[in-house]
């Protein structure tokens, strides 16, 4: 056995291990296709690594990256390719994902890559070829537009994040099909398995929490992260929420509170998709505050998120005519919020307080309810022009450009 190939069979053997991969397919899938050869300049250690891989950069700015082996193998199970399946992938990336899900189709399935970046397609050609990957068909095109030529497809899955479920997308699903997509909601990015239903909506089969780079194109979101100047923050605002203004949350920030103490303890998981997406369903004044700068300009004990982290807050909407801030932040002396630990809730500015009191509510209503995460939730897609039915529970609403997302917490 070669040392790709071992490297190939632990990478695999991992995955397995910790409940990623699942599926015979899959597995198969894994093992067949060599990594390293669509990653022909990383080293063979860090091509079968469990890890992303930047593969461009545009302006310093990855563009592009190979995935992480275990979200692609839990991508993968989530999609539930069968073999003949006719399968449309947006961002076709290095051609990894392609050339494993070419394997699972089969001689009678199809596979059609669609990238708006030619050098980027230009390369998975040349990477399918070196792994000899047959039945992928490589396209040059906006994925924001699907690639109608090829349509019905029975699977759409996009590896890039979107704000939105797009039309194109919809109309080339063939009755029950499956989209599964990198979906942004208010602030956490969930991959979601939608199923299209005969009412004309999409239904999710699973949801899981993920972490990818945004649709380029038509279909690129609205940047939604507000600099809050002079203290190396920013601000995610969700983008049909009732916003908040930077500027005088950089004047609340001058009138810091003392923390108060929760009754819960929390993770990054947590933060993000756990109380985090809780609290973005829930309150509309909902954000996240972010640290991107080394130096966030307020004292460790003030606000102790460390660079390149952040966490979840309540602020005040842009219209009312008092600001404040309410932050969940670490127990003093804990450190920051990338590990599980207790948690205060910090207010500041004039409604500071009440915002404050509102926070530590939720967090009590998410910890009685049974410290729901992401794949406790279920979304259903209500396309523009389409009804709702009376029996699809409404639960908490997000409004894209195209449609309607309601969701609500999985019964028991």
């Amino acid at each position: 056995m070669t040392e790709a190939a071992r490297a190939r069979t632990r990478m695999v053997d991992a995955l397995r291990a910790a409940g990623r991969i699942h599926t015979p397919a899959v597995e198969a899938a894994f093992r067949a296709v060599p990594r390293h050869l669509f990653l022909p300049d990383v080293p063979l250690e860090q091509a079968y690594a469990d890890e992303a891989v930047a593969v461009q950069y545009t302006d310093g700015v990855t563009t592009s990256s190979a995935s992480q082996p275990s979200m692609m193998a839990i991508m993968l199970e989530q999609l539930g390719l069968r073999p003949g399946h006719r399968v449309l992938e947006i961002g076709a990336g290095t051609g990894y994902n392609a050339a494993l899900m070419a394997r699972i189709v089969g001689p009678t399935g199809t596979v059609v890559a669609v990238d708006i970046d030619e050098a980027l397609v230009a390369g998975a050609e040349e990477h399918l070829a070196a792994a000899d990957v047959a039945g992928v068909d490589l396209v040059t095109a906006d994925g924001a537009l699907g690639h109608p030529a090829g349509a019905p497809y029975d699977r759409i899955v996009l590896t890039v994040g979107s704000d939105d479920v797009r039309p194109e997308w919809i109309a080339q699903l063939a009755p029950g099909g499956r989209l599964l997509l990198p979906l942004a909601v208010r602030g956490s990015q969930l991959s979601v398995a939608l199923d299209l239903g005969p009412d004309g909506l999409l239904h999710s089969d699973s949801v899981r929490s993920c972490a990818f780079i945004r649709l380029r194109g038509e279909g690129a979101g609205r940047d939604t992260i507000r600099p809050v100047d002079g203290w190396g923050l920013a601000l995610q605002l969700p983008d049909d929420g009732p916003g908040a203004d930077p500027t005088r949350i950089a004047a609340a920030l001058e009138e810091p509170g003392e923390p108060v103490p929760a009754p819960v303890s929390l993770g990054v998981v947590d933060v993000w998709d756990g109380f985090g997406l809780w609290l973005a369903l829930t309150e509309p004044g909902a954000c996240r505050v972010l640290a991107p700068d080394p130096d966030t300009g307020l004292p460790d004990d003030l606000l102790p998120l460390g660079p390149s982290t952040g966490t979840v807050a309540l602020a005040t909407a842009a219209d009312r005519d008092r600001a404040g801030l309410a932050m969940v932040v670490p127990l003093a002396g804990r450190g920051d919020l990338r590990r599980p630990g207790p948690v205060a809730v910090r207010p500041f500015g004039p409604e500071g307080a009440a915002l404050a009191d509102a926070l530590l509510d939720a967090l009590d209503r998410w910890d009685a309810a049974g410290r729901p995460g992401a794949p406790d939730w279920r979304f259903t897609i209500v396309p523009d022009g389409v009804d709702e039915p009376g029996e699809v529970p409404r639960g908490h609403v997000v409004t894209t450009a195209h449609c309607r997302v309601l969701a609500a917490l999985t019964p028991g």
